[in-house]
């Protein structure tokens, strides 16, 4: 069997049009031959609704109901699809997240999936029917259904990919492939054809949006080659391509740079004049990862006199919890907490930056022209990242996008 992985993401199922044009698109697959497996994830904003819907019924609803509640968001979808699927002559059958074999275990609304079990999905192929899964949900120990946390569409179909030995894992969205930068800001953003696991990986922790980093690490672990493509574009020619190893070629011989990425979603928390020695700050992020808050960039000044300054940022949404902890962890320091929110991230992203001089310097030369003040900095041998404020940031990227010539790139 030729097995593909496809996945549909929230905006290509919005509507009953959407799911009838996905229809469209799958059956055309299964009429070539292919054996396919089509991961859905709920139609359009439905997740936020669940959630609002939530917190108007309880003050503090339960996490464990929560995921109760999310996870018929993309069942809805699955369902809607196959009798889809079936309008057009084709076998189509949907499953949940479980029934798939989809096993996870950790916290509710962030699970981590620990096993699939792809025996029905193979029984269900071998029989000629197109198999359509919730994306995004697993079961756990308790025999409970645990979400996966935001982008698990993504996470369950590169899994799914991964534990049938599929061809290829086919990400299907509101966008025609990976760019340069975000095409709405930087004008000349020019898709990227073909991008290592690495530098796609980087570029959704810094802030990308059309691939979840969680599915392409997963990816880069087991090999599954990645093709993002837009669910709106009836041919099936563009995109970007995702992979490596002895599949990607030209990867030191192209440009460095693979592009320009922002975030939006930036906080930052500064404890100063804290009492420093062994373990100092083992006591400021063990607290923050006890409570499941994430942390980004991470600065520490020299220490002078006994005392040093810790800075760190956060998203938004966790930036008064994590304030909260900081703030008690600094009085046990003798020290003191400010934060700041009205801040943005721009990252410029590329294999083996690091090695090749002049990067750095670049875009902070272009930055400092520019007169934008550069708050705090990050960087490892494939980026390079500056939080800035949050004014600033749309112009930093078009600016950087400039400064590396990206839109004159003959590779892109």
């Amino acid at each position: 069997m030729r097995i593909i992985v496809q996945k549909y993401g929230g905006s290509s199922v919005a509507t009953a049009d959407h799911i009838k044009a996905v229809a469209d698109r799958v059956a055309r697959a299964h009429e070539s031959g292919l054996s396919l497996v089509v991961v859905v994830s709920a139609m359009g904003k439905t997740t936020d609704r669940l959630l609002r819907l939530a917190h108007e019924v309880s003050s503090e609803p339960s996490p464990r109901e929560i995921d109760q509640l999310l996870a018929t968001g993309e069942e809805q979808s699955v369902a809607l699809l196959a009798m889809a699927l079936h309008d057009r002559g084709v076998d189509a059958i949907s499953l949940t997240g479980p029934q798939a074999g989809m096993r996870a275990e950790g916290r509710y609304g962030s699970g981590v999936i620990t096993e699939i079990r792809p025996e029905r999905m193979l029984s269900l192929l071998k029989q000629g029917r197109v198999v359509i899964v919730a994306g995004f949900q697993g079961m756990n120990a308790l025999g409970d259904v645990m979400t996966l946390g935001r982008g698990g569409s993504d996470t369950t179909a590169v899994a799914l990919a991964a534990a049938l030995e599929a061809e290829r894992c086919e990400i299907y969205t509101d966008v025609d492939g990976i760019y340069t930068a975000d095409p709405r800001i930087a004008s000349g953003a020019r898709r990227i054809p073909v991008i290592s696991y690495e530098e796609m990986a980087e570029m959704a922790w810094r802030g990308a949006k059309v691939m979840h980093p969680r599915a392409v690490e997963l990816g880069a672990l087991y090999n599954v080659e990645i093709h993002v493509r837009s669910s709106f574009a009836f041919a099936e020619s563009g995109g970007t391509v995702i992979l490596g190893g002895d599949k990607l070629q030209r990867i030191e011989t192209r440009e460095t740079v693979a592009g320009i990425v922002h975030d939006l979603d930036v906080a930052r928390i500064t404890l100063s004049g804290i009492r420093t020695g062994p373990g100092t700050l083992s006591r400021i992020f063990s607290p923050l990862a006890e409570r499941g808050i994430s942390v980004d960039v991470i600065v520490e000044s020299a220490p002078k006199e006994g005392t040093s300054d810790v800075a760190f940022t956060v998203t938004r949404s966790v930036y008064p919890e994590a304030k909260e902890i900081a703030e008690e962890v600094a009085g046990s320091l003798g020290g003191a907490v400010e934060g700041e929110i009205e801040l943005g991230k721009v990252s410029v992203v590329g294999t083996g930056m690091l090695n090749r001089p002049g990067y750095a310097a670049k875009m902070f030369a272009t930055l400092a022209e520019a007169r934008i003040p550069i708050r705090m900095v990050s960087t490892s041998e494939i980026q390079v990242t500056c939080v800035i404020p949050e004014e600033k940031v749309e112009e930093a990227v078009r600016l950087l996008h400039r400064a590396f010539e990206l839109e004159e790139r003959e590779d892109v």
